[in-house]
């Protein structure tokens, strides 16, 4: 890794030169403190359904102890003027609901758990 300074203002969020590969070829570029910072990707749980955007919930299709199969609906999520149909992941017994028909769900909340 090289280190060094750019242009007169010397930012130091833009300090060294990160290299990476890309189809072969190999490049250099330069990272900020706030994406060397920043929350790493990690896979979702395939066993909670989490909200995607903020939306209200419009209808809730199972209840806990439903059986599933991959892609049967779940829940419908209505998000900026659209209605979201959410379908299972997977096949599997629902363990828990989190949300009933009117709630408003921000991003990130856990709606269904699978066992």
């Amino acid at each position: 890794m090289n280190k060094e300074n750019i242009g007169p203002n010397k930012d130091k969020d833009y300090k060294e030169l990160e290299e990476f590969t890309v189809n072969g070829m190999t490049m250099s570029t330069r990272l900020t403190k706030k994406f060397r910072e920043r929350k790493k990707w990690a896979k979702p749980d395939e066993k909670k359904i989490i909200s995607f955007i903020p939306g209200t919930i419009r209808e809730v299709f199972v209840k806990e102890g439903d059986r599933v199969k991959e892609n049967d609906r779940l829940l419908i999520l209505e998000a900026m003027k659209m209605m979201n149909v959410i379908a299972s992941p997977l096949t599997g017994t629902v363990s828990k609901v989190h949300i009933h028909p009117g709630d408003k769900v921000p991003k990130g909340t856990v709606m269904i758990e699978f066992e």
